[in-house]
């Protein structure tokens, strides 16, 4: 196995406690980007934070004000991820917090979502690309290890993309995310859409029929009735479990 395959496997065993305990220092964090960061490397999303703050895997570690790491619940059933921090989101260290960030969280409150209690989102990459540019691969490919401890740590039931380079970035993905937003695809076990990003939105004001907002609209109220159907079936399995007990008892 190469080691950038080691780098992408995410369910790989985790790391000893030495490996773990050396890999918690950022001055060992490798700067080589080939060189995996192996799974289970973080016990904590601080761990991560700290050492993306410090991290040069790749050159935006030159230019960054902050590493914007995530925000929402820890243990969110829902994770969404996105392309990379824009000004805002460097300035402040938090993800989708400028225009676009604030139509995202209106969105998910049109549904009854949150990130106190139903989302965690993150970005691909955690450093600002110069003047908002699309990631590169190399870009990516450095900071994924990154993600793949959030989504290990986070352990989401339903992953949503917003924009085509978040779904490529993470899936290898290629169809364009117009021919593929809405659609349920599965992705490590992981039941996954791809959805159209909120700056996408705002360049496209109109609500009527066919048009992003209103394909949005769509999507996320079948992320809902998914969130919905996947606790309906927990909560039975858990009372089935319980009728079982009771009659052995």
């Amino acid at each position: 196995m190469t080691s950038s395959e080691e780098q992408l496997s995410l369910f790989q065993n985790p790391t000893t406690d030495s490996e773990a305990s050396a890999a918690a220092q950022p001055e060992l964090i490798p700067t080589d980007a080939k060189i995996p960061i192996p799974p289970g490397t973080y016990s904590a999303m601080t761990e991560i934070a700290q050492h993306c703050n410090v991290c040069h895997r790749c050159g935006l570690g030159e230019t960054r004000t902050h590493a914007v790491v995530g925000r929402g619940n820890l243990q969110a059933p829902i994770m969404i991820i996105g392309e990379a921090p824009g000004q805002n989101e460097d300035e402040t260290g938090l993800p989708f917090v400028g225009k676009a960030g604030q139509l995202l969280d209106k969105i998910l409150a049109s549904v009854k979502l949150d990130t106190d209690n139903h989302i965690y989102i993150c970005n691909v990459i955690k450093c600002r690309p110069p003047n908002n540019r699309v990631p590169t691969t190399d870009e990516i490919s450095a900071c994924k290890p990154y993600l793949l401890e959030q989504i290990r740590l986070v352990d989401p039931k339903i992953i949503l993309f917003t924009g085509a380079t978040a779904l490529k970035g993470l899936t290898g993905e290629k169809r364009g995310i117009t021919k593929i937003r809405g659609n349920w695809i599965e992705w490590e076990g992981r039941l996954c859409m791809p959805i159209l990003h909120p700056a996408y939105l705002l360049r496209n004001p109109s609500r009527e029929r066919g048009s992003p907002k209103w394909l949005m609209w769509q999507d996320i109220q079948a992320v809902r009735a998914k969130l919905d159907e996947m606790q309906h079936s927990r909560d039975q399995g858990s009372e089935g479990a319980s009728a079982d007990l009771r009659f052995r008892d």
